[in-house]
């Protein structure tokens, strides 16, 4: 009942406008007025999450893990909510884990909420709340690190849910989930909660043999409807007729977008052309501008809207426009709280800083309604455009992609301005997968009777493409997982080489794998199964014709490498011919339409690879440039012609004068198949192995049998199919075992460099164990080497941030200079052992890891040095967001640094004592890295 009268007050508030879908009436009405979610429908929501639950509750309750696979929306986090429900009246510790430091705050808020501070913890890399409490929420990486520590808090834990766990198919962070599921105790309960993906069942069927008993749950129905729509000349267009998502009937795309799209291509085929006396040109389609779209869904009463834009310029160009255009989508009491919230929000910001942060521009924006979000914006303040937005007091936000990742945000409507986008590579389409992502933000469940999906039309907008692109359900989850060197070490130290071995073993990378070999295990089956019948079907009662038929083979791949050498001795001596040309020559150009006498102009020798190309002038007055496909056989000069120094090859009177006095030498102008042909150096009768070959085949029993051919034909079927089969042989055995292989590969590498001594770690490798960084094996090494010895901290943190950054654009042809002629000197020293290592990588036939990068080393050595906020970010040309989430990571990395202290300190478990003077150079560092990290963690 109280959901129904929702939709009643929801429906009066906000009728869906007439004209979307093409309908002549349309009906005007109020602006949409934020909404509130009373207590009725709130309560709404709880029921109906209770009996979503259904067999979860039963699976959790009987010990069973559990896979929630269901879309934005749908309620699959009461599931792990009713976990953390059973731990607390079982009396036993819930994890909460998420991807991301921001869902893991926006989480515990919402569980302090309902169980009170005292019992519900929060641990990122940024907080440290309550850490012992009975429910705990936590970043991945968190639970991570304590698994491998072997943690106290562990103790007690009898659930873990891992929310947004389709992460692990993220190429730089993926491996963290996989690591968690694989070495979390057997007596801990998994609550898996995933977006739709459309393997669901086979990442089911993994967790089933890693985990045990895990019920699997996949909802692709949506509660809130999505209907799609292009938006084109100001006015809304739906995309299908006769939309019934909720009942999976099929759809049509609207013939009204379907005649729009011939006029436009009619319009852009008579654009150049004038149009006929008398006659009309057609009319193109008129793509709105982003303040037409917002004042459309404005009075359509669907807002608030998310537009995603992949461009971060994009997105803070887009306000600009809103803003100089005069755009307001709040009222003035709505302004005032806006501004109440924003400045108690923002109160800890040095005033300084607000400048360089644009602080009052973006103010400005949020006054009216609007907002960018992306990864460039200050976190705090894309923290407060989240909470203005769920409070209804952010109408329009412009966003790239990273929104639809894990941020509880959803809007009424959601825009896409482009379906193409770049992927750190080139441009490229949208994939289905992405589409739903994106547009999956659209609906609101407990607000939106209906969520839309709106697109912009662009030039070359295909609707049939459209529609695929919004009814494809095609997004695999796919492992990003491989072993690391912290990795092994860590499960080295945990279990020992050989289960640890069998530990990686049960990834889910490894079991995709598996699943791919099984297929391919079958064909190679079905193949030897044909193999036997192709063998039966060449059988000679003379003899072995297999035998016979190998002989073939070699005689016909003999007479190939032959001519193939043949080939390759000719065109050395056609190039050696053209070397030696000289203006004037006179030659014959032996192949082709340019065959016949010509007199050379240019030799064309200017270090092409492709070899000479000389510019000649033929008998019939033509210049031409020749290229080596021209001369089938060497060339030589017939005879030299002085070329007039007046002579000019663009002058017709020229030419003239100059072929005939080439004709008028009477040299042979035979076509080109009667020219005498140079030796090509490889005479197949004269080749003694072939001769040899040839005799064999001519005295085996089975040449004169006279059903020989026909043996033949069969012999060669059994040849290329054993071929096939043979490859994909190769491939199973390539896919078997591949995660093992390269974790052997590791602890060898290792092993060499004494951070593993058989089944133990070293000290050196227990210090390695804690660097979570894509290149830890580099800090490592520089660390045991003492090479960061002896920095100031500002220059430590300068030269740890090589580690850490990644530029967005590597096309910067300004090499970075190093911040001090000190850390130059070690920041070189750094990068030897980084090619060092690459070496030895390459050498046990693993993948090289990526070259420190320096782009941030001098913004992060004058952030330390105390520099100003505005003179960092314009001397480093970087994005507040960006500079202080590397900072952060920066900050992160040398808290690992700083830890390594103890472990050198100690005696490894292998019994070998720590080198003092080892042990003295890594306190140093130790001791230096806190301190940087302190100087870095202000502002």
């Amino acid at each position: 009942d109280a959901m129904r009268e929702a939709r009643r007050r929801e429906r009066d508030r906000h009728p869906r406008h007439a004209s979307i879908g093409g309908e002549a009436a349309q009906r005007k009405h109020q602006a949409q007025a934020r909404h509130h979610v009373d207590e009725k429908v709130a309560r709404c929501q709880a029921l109906a999450g209770a009996a979503v639950v259904g067999h979860e509750r039963e699976a959790l309750e009987a010990g069973s893990g559990v896979l929630v696979a269901a879309p934005t929306g749908a309620g699959k986090t009461i599931v792990g909510e009713f976990a953390v429900h059973l731990a607390v009246t079982e009396g036993r510790k819930c994890f909460y884990t998420t991807p991301i430091k921001a869902l893991s705050n926006q989480k515990f808020a919402d569980l302090v909420a309902r169980y009170g501070s005292d019992r519900v913890g929060l641990l990122t890399g940024d907080n440290s709340i309550n850490g012992d409490a009975p429910v705990v929420v936590m970043t991945t990486e968190v639970l991570r690190n304590m698994l491998y520590a072997g943690s106290p808090t562990l103790t007690g834990l009898g659930y873990v849910v891992m929310d947004e766990v389709h992460y692990l198919s993220d190429r730089f962070r993926g491996a963290v989930w996989e690591e968690v599921i694989i070495h979390l105790p057997s007596s801990v309960a998994l609550i898996s909660l995933s977006a739709t993906v459309s393997n669901a069942e086979e990442f089911g069927d993994w967790l089933g043999t890693v985990r045990g008993d895990t019920e699997v749950v996949v909802e692709e129905h949506r509660p809130v409807p999505l209907w799609q729509h292009v938006l084109a000349n100001n006015r809304l267009y739906d995309l299908f007729v006769e939309q019934q998502q909720s009942t999976g009937a099929s759809v049509k795309v609207n013939p009204e977008l379907v005649r729009l799209s011939r006029d436009q291509d009619r319009y852009l085929r008579s654009a150049s052309q004038r149009p006929a006396r008398g006659g009309q040109r057609p009319r193109g389609v008129r793509a709105p501008s982003r303040v037409e779209v917002l004042q459309r869904l404005d009075a359509e009463g669907l807002l608030p809207a998310i537009t995603f834009i992949f461009s971060r310029n994009g997105c803070d160009a887009a306000v600009t426009q809103c803003l100089r255009a005069g755009l307001r989508l709040l009222p003035p009491e709505d302004r005032a709280a806006v501004r109440e919230i924003v400045e108690a929000r923002c109160a800890d910001i040095p005033p300084e800083d607000l400048h360089v942060l644009g602080y009052h521009e973006w103010l400005e924006g949020l006054e009216r309604g609007i907002a960018a979000h992306h990864a460039g914006l200050l976190p705090t303040f894309k923290e407060v455009v989240e909470q203005l937005f769920v409070r209804g007091l952010v109408r329009a936000v412009f966003a790239t992609e990273t929104l639809a990742l894990g941020i509880n945000m959803p809007a009424r409507s959601v825009v896409l301005e482009r379906l193409v986008k770049w992927n750190g590579e080139a441009h490229a389409d949208v994939t289905p997968g992405e589409y739903t992502q994106l547009t999956g933000r659209a609906g609101r469940r407990g607000i939106d009777v209906e969520g839309h999906a709106v697109v912009l039309w662009q030039p070359g907008l295909e609707p049939a493409a459209l529609a695929g692109l919004a009814s494809t359900r095609t997004y695999p989850l796919r492992s990003s997982f491989r072993p690391s060197y912290n990795m092994a070490v860590n499960l080295v130290g945990q279990f020992g080489r050989v289960r640890a071995r069998d530990l990686l073993q049960s990834s889910f990378a490894q079991f995709q794998a598996d699943r791919a070999v099984v297929g391919l295990a079958r064909q190679v089956a079905r193949n030897e199964e044909a193999l036997a019948g192709y063998r039966q079907s060449m059988t000679c009662h003379l003899g072995a014709f297999e035998e016979y038929a190998g002989l073939r083979r070699a005689i016909a791949e003999r007479e190939a490498a032959l001519s193939r050498h043949g080939a390759a001795s000719r065109r050395a001596q056609a190039v050696a011919s053209l070397e030696v040309l000289k203006p004037g020559d006179v030659i014959q150009v032996p192949a082709g339409r340019r065959g016949g006498l010509a007199i050379v102009l240019d030799p064309g020798n200017d270090g092409n690879p492709d070899g000479p190309r000389p510019v000649v002038l033929t008998a019939e007055r033509q210049v031409r440039r020749l290229s080596l496909a021209d001369f089938a056989t060497p060339v030589e000069a017939l005879q030299r012609l002085r070329i007039p120094k007046s002579f000019n090859p663009r002058n017709a009177t020229s030419r003239r004068d100059l072929a005939s006095t080439l004709r008028g030498t009477g040299l042979d102008q035979r076509p080109p198949g009667q020219q005498r042909r140079a030796n090509s150096g490889s005479n197949a009768a004269d080749d003694n192995d072939l001769l040899d070959l040839r005799a064999a085949m001519r005295a085996h029993p089975c040449h004169g049998c006279e059903d020989r051919e026909d043996h033949a034909r069969w012999a060669e079927r059994w040849h290329r199919l054993s071929r096939e089969t043979q490859g994909l042989t190769r491939k199973v055995q390539e896919r078997t075992h591949t995660i093992a292989r390269t974790f052997d590969r590791i602890c060898d590498l290792l092993q060499e460099l004494g951070y593993l001594s058989g089944d133990k770690v070293t000290a050196a490798g227990r210090a390695l164990g804690v660097l979570y960084t894509e290149l830890d094996l580099v800090a490592a090494e520089c660390l045991r080497d003492g090479v960061w010895a002896g920095l100031s901290p500002a220059e430590l943190a300068a030269v740890v941030s090589t580690l850490v950054y990644e530029s967005r654009r590597d096309d910067d042809p300004t090499p970075p200079q190093p911040p001090t002629a000190r850390s130059g000197l070690v920041l070189d020293d750094t990068m030897r052992r980084w090619h060092a290592l690459e070496e030895r990588e390459r050498a046990h036939r693993l993948s090289p890891a990526r070259e420190p990068d320096l782009r941030f080393a001098r913004a992060t050595y004058r952030w330390a040095s105390g520099r100003s906020l505005d003179s960092v970010l314009r001397d480093a040309d970087l994005a507040p967001g960006d500079f202080v989430r590397w900072t952060k990571q920066v900050i992160d990395l040398l808290g690992q640094v700083a830890q390594t202290d103890r472990l050198a300190a100690g005696v490894s478990a292998a019994g070998d004592a720590a080198d003092p003077g080892h042990h003295s150079s890594v306190s140093d560092v130790a001791a230096t890295a806190r301190k940087a990290a302190e100087l870095l963690r202000r502002g």
